[in-house]
């Protein structure tokens, strides 16, 4: 039997009328468990006439508005919020992939390890008061595990510079991440795309210039070896012990999404595991 859409009962006037409305509840909310009891739609609606109807839009807006209102107290209590977040976070970042209109009011309640958070995790705001001055983007890094995104040695320079960057190491961050451009006026930068400037001084800048005529040939050398499995090869500002990197273009697939996509396609040769 196929899995109910949500865990709300509709009655209108005290009178069941169905638990199997789609429309009541976003998808990403669909955790809530509760009962919507209407005194504005009609005793013999029918199940068809309810997927047209305008009153059940302002249910679902008041419900979601209701809902997110409730999260924020939830977040008041440290203790409260954390179980609350280790159970529901995947809800959360899919309704910012799914959720247009209240994106930026959900952004609030992400929580991420981070390279200066320790054994806790920060939200948006705490690493947005920790910038340093001058700083443009909230750096982040997805990868498979906590562990691989710890070690990864695209934060080498970053730490280096004393820069924060985001650790993320749940699938649905990949998605989250499409969708959420930039938070309270701070554009969101992955480490793992080209287009990453970290020079910020004009020596760094005239350095990083030095360095990237003397090494042109060898990067043209390294292009020519590897032919058509790069696209480009370029001196990097993100690494200082690494001997190099596989970078992803500014606007493809990072490695980890590719990564997530394959393994979804390998279980479900459909289109329907893809997001």
């Amino acid at each position: 039997s196929k899995k109910k859409p949500n865990n709300i009962k509709l009655y209108v006037r005290r009178v069941f009328i169905t638990d199997n409305c789609e429309d009541l509840i976003p998808e990403w909310l669909s955790f809530l468990k509760g009962i919507v009891d209407s005194e504005d739609l009609p005793l013999n609606i029918s199940r068809e006439t309810l997927q047209q109807n305008k009153i059940l839009k302002v249910i679902n807006k008041n419900i979601t508005k209701k809902a997110i209102e409730l999260f924020q107290e939830i977040s008041e209590n440290k203790e409260d919020f954390n179980k609350f977040y280790e159970a529901f976070s995947k809800n959360i970042k899919y309704g910012i992939h799914d959720d247009t209109t209240n994106r930026d009011k959900l952004a609030e309640f992400l929580r991420f390890h981070s390279t200066k958070s320790g054994l806790e995790m920060t939200s948006l705001k705490d690493y947005i008061t920790r910038m340093k001055e001058g700083q443009e983007f909230i750096y982040f890094v997805c990868g498979e595990s906590k562990k691989a995104v710890e070690e990864s040695p695209f934060l080498e320079n970053l730490k280096k510079k004393g820069l924060e960057v985001l650790l993320m190491s749940d699938p649905m961050d990949e998605y989250a991440m499409q969708q959420l451009k930039e938070f309270e006026g701070k554009k969101f930068k992955n480490i793992t795309k080209e287009g990453l400037e970290l020079a910020t001084d004009e020596e760094e800048k005239k350095k990083q210039e030095e360095l990237k005529k003397a090494t042109e040939q060898l990067c043209t050398v390294i292009k020519d070896t590897l032919g058509e499995k790069v696209e480009k090869v370029a001196t990097s500002q993100r690494l200082s012990s690494s001997p190099c990197v596989i970078v992803t273009g500014e606007f493809g697939w990072t490695a980890n999404m590719e990564r997530i996509m394959k393994a979804q396609a390998l279980r479900n040769s459909g289109m329907g595991s893809y997001m």
